[in-house]
């Protein structure tokens, strides 16, 4: 087990300011007092593990992160109990996701012991950073940049750094009476990902690659982007930074089915994706991954067979798409509003992190 040392003390000051009005700051532009770093060189391995204050990171202008964006990150959180305890939320799946990101980019792969240990040690030094409250969280950014300072582009980096930091978070996407619909751009020009790619590595370069389309949505008068194939541009994906869900109802009456797009190499295999499809059969649901086209979806729309779109992540937990519009038009999801079955869902997975429901599957994992 790799030993990390404490070099950081709390700030009370930092803490009230924040604590006074934990909703003045936009999602991430507010830090708590301390960071986890630790290195990796091709002699040492996994080395110099620190638990320190938040500061800037010194890196030579050479460092190969900056050149050709070698990097990985994962995001995730933790969560106040009703008893005042913290607990993260399958903070294992993080873990091996972050190790296959770094499979995919050549980079040194964290033993997950490690990488939840770390995790563990910056929520229990800030641990009054996490908030209270239903849709409140602490937001844990764990990631890891290439730093040997070259121009070389043939191999990877001969050395990394691993880090970790935090920021409270207050709900995404969501008003005093709950969530608000989203309205969505289904981007035809531009592509997130390509078979053989990096589209189910979380690295940095995929979210770079995605603002000119979530710009285009905006001028559009979008919420968000909707990314479709890179091959037809036909096929729907997921959306920048959240996988997507549809809600079908049955031809004969029976229970509706939760649909989601397959895994095929091009999609960000999302935490919360897997666990709404847990829930979801709990729930009695049908469940499916497959595939919809943005014509199916339309189709199937103004049909009244889908009747609830929403997309999932960590930062927004689940957010209903009320309206979505393309080049050759526009349609309404159902009513436009928040759906039972998005709401049910939503619920569902706060309660459990939020140890409100039982955790049936044992996905809390318990820090403080």
């Amino acid at each position: 087990m790799i030993e990390f040392q404490i070099k950081t003390s709390r700030n009370p000051m930092r803490e009230a300011e924040h604590q006074a009005d934990p909703d003045a700051a936009n999602f991430g532009e507010v830090f708590t007092d301390s960071m986890i770093t630790l290195r990796w060189d091709e002699k040492r391995g996994w080395h110099d593990g620190r638990l320190e204050e938040y500061q800037d990171i010194a890196l030579p202008p050479a460092a190969l992160v900056f050149h050709y964006g070698q990097e990985i990150f994962e995001g995730m959180k933790a969560y106040r109990q009703r008893d005042g305890s913290i607990a993260l939320f399958r903070p294992e799946c993080n873990a091996a996701r972050f190790n296959a990101s770094a499979r995919r980019l050549a980079m040194p792969e964290l033993p997950v012991e490690t990488f939840v240990r770390a995790v563990e040690l910056l929520v229990k030094q800030d641990r009054r950073w996490v908030p209270g409250g239903d849709d409140n969280s602490l937001y844990l950014r764990p990631f890891m940049i290439a730093t040997q300072p070259t121009l070389e582009f043939t191999l990877p980096a001969r050395s990394y750094l691993f880090c970790v930091i935090a920021s409270p978070a207050p709900a995404y996407f969501s008003t005093e009476t709950g969530p608000s619909a989203l309205s969505v751009w289904l981007s035809e020009e531009y592509t997130r990902a390509a078979p053989g790619g990096t589209g189910a590595a979380k690295a940095g370069g995929n979210y770079a690659g995605a603002f000119l389309g979530q710009r285009e949505a905006m001028d559009q008068g979008c919420d968000q982007v909707v990314w479709l194939d890179a091959a037809e541009h036909t096929w729907v994906e997921e959306m920048s930074g959240m996988n997507l869900c549809f809600v079908r109802q049955s031809r004969d009456g029976g229970a509706p089915t939760l649909m989601t797009p397959a895994l095929t190499g091009t999609l960000l295999p999302g935490v919360t994706r897997d666990s709404l499809l847990t829930l979801a059969r709990r729930l009695g649901l049908g469940c499916e991954e497959g595939r919809i086209s943005a014509e199916q979806w339309r189709e199937q729309c103004e049909a009244g067979l889908i009747t609830e779109v929403f997309a999932c992540g960590t930062a927004a937990v689940i957010v209903p798409v009320g309206r979505a519009r393309g080049v050759s038009g526009g349609w309404t999801i159902g009513d436009g509003r928040p759906g039972p079955v998005t709401m049910r869902l939503r619920a569902e997975l706060l309660g459990i992190q939020h140890g409100r429901i039982p955790d049936e599957s044992r996905w809390l994992h318990h820090v403080c």
